[in-house]
């Protein structure tokens, strides 16, 4: 004789394996999200001001080149010279014509390191190049 009822139903169970598939994906949107909206800035270099400064969009993949006021030139805050800018740069628009480069040049630069930084960008074949300023009005 059985006893067990024929119709024998189970314990519902939570599917994890999608909602953990959700949130992986997720945690790459923002990450990812928090890269691109990321502002490459030295703390130490103070820009100039500008009344008609805009906060401009973010392109992907623009290079940002920090110049402080001793005329160092850091990109990634790896401090180089301007050879190996020119060299990077070269590099950089072989493969990708019409590259965005953008100069962060402390107020206090001298304009004579900012004109050698816009001949390394020049040499190295980049002419998508803007000067970074603050917004406000000029001091």
């Amino acid at each position: 004789m059985n006893l067990e009822p024929a119709n024998k139903s189970k314990a519902p169970t939570l599917a994890l394996t999608s909602m953990l598939d959700v949130i992986f994906l997720l945690l790459c949107f923002f990450v990812t999200v928090s890269v691109f909206s990321q502002w490459e800035s030295e703390i130490s270099i103070k820009l100039p001001s500008a009344k008609t400064s805009d906060e401009p969009e973010r392109l992907p993949g623009e290079i940002i080149v920090n110049l402080d006021k001793t005329g160092l030139v850091k990109v990634n805050s790896a401090p180089m010279s301007l050879e190996d800018l020119q060299t990077r740069l070269k590099r950089i628009s072989k493969f990708y014509p019409g590259q965005p480069v953008i100069i962060r040049a402390d107020k206090e630069t001298k304009y004579d390191d900012l004109v050698k930084v816009i001949d390394a960008c020049r040499a190295g074949d980049v002419w998508n190049f803007s000067l970074a300023t603050e917004g406000g009005a000029a001091k």
